[in-house]
């Protein structure tokens, strides 16, 4: 029997992989869908609890920690992580550009 198996690597992004448009927003939403998964957990949170806190429904919660996020914006997934208490940074520099180039966003959560 002939074992037509073929192994090939992968890139460093699943979605690029499997050929989604736009694989590289997919993966930054997969990466903050995670760090609030991560914030969730580590507070201690319920999904209810933490749905109240971001403005979501408790579903909505359950939906997003189960990767359904494809119709979720990056922003909007940044909102959420301020509103559970983050601070986000984000870094923007040319190609190939030395870090002391780079400018930075910073995005403050407000105090509850």
């Amino acid at each position: 029997m002939k074992d037509d198996t073929s192994v090939k690597r992968g890139s460093n992004n699943l979605f690029a992989d499997l050929g989604y448009a736009d694989p590289e927003t997919h993966l930054l939403k997969a990466g903050l869908v995670t760090r609030i998964r991560d914030i969730i957990g580590e507070s201690g949170l319920t999904q209810t609890e933490a749905a109240e806190r971001i403005g979501l429904s408790q579903p909505d919660v359950s939906r997003l920690l189960r990767g359904q996020f494809r119709d979720v914006s990056v922003e909007r997934l940044i909102r959420m992580l301020t509103k559970l208490g983050c601070d986000v940074d984000i870094v923007i520099r040319g190609h190939g550009k030395a870090k002391k180039t780079a400018a930075t966003l910073h995005l403050r959560a407000q105090p509850a």
